[in-house]
């Protein structure tokens, strides 16, 4: 049961941000931005914390998961650091996807060649 309701949860996250790019004239970008804000603002309101443990990796790994860890990750590092832990916290919980990220984007980018769109 948890595969389908972390399946359905992802699931529906993404098709709503579908709908929001179908339906609206905001660009990918600016709705990613958005369901980032979004992780982090539920995270510092409470709500995504038991949001996450019920749905698991369909909360997860979507980008609103993403926005939640940073969140964590400022919180923590706050309470630690003071001030400072702005800027350090979200690098902090967040820098072995960033690190993947970077790293798989540049091996795609060597095998696929890739080209930029003329206008």
């Amino acid at each position: 049961m948890q595969y389908v309701i972390a399946f359905v949860t992802g699931g529906t996250i993404c098709a709503l941000s579908q709908i929001l790019m179908e339906k609206t004239k905001m660009l990918p970008g600016r709705i990613m931005v958005l369901l980032v804000c979004l992780g982090a603002i539920l995270g510092f309101v409470g709500i995504y914390e038991p949001f996450s443990k019920w749905a698991q990796a369909g909360a997860n790994v979507p980008l609103l998961g993403f926005g939640n860890n940073l969140w964590k990750g400022v919180k923590e590092m706050v309470d630690k650091k003071g001030f400072i832990g702005i800027f350090l916290g979200g690098f902090k919980n967040c820098a072995a996807g960033l690190s993947a990220a970077l790293v798989f984007s540049y091996i795609a980018s060597l095998l696929c060649q890739p080209k930029m769109k003329k206008h």
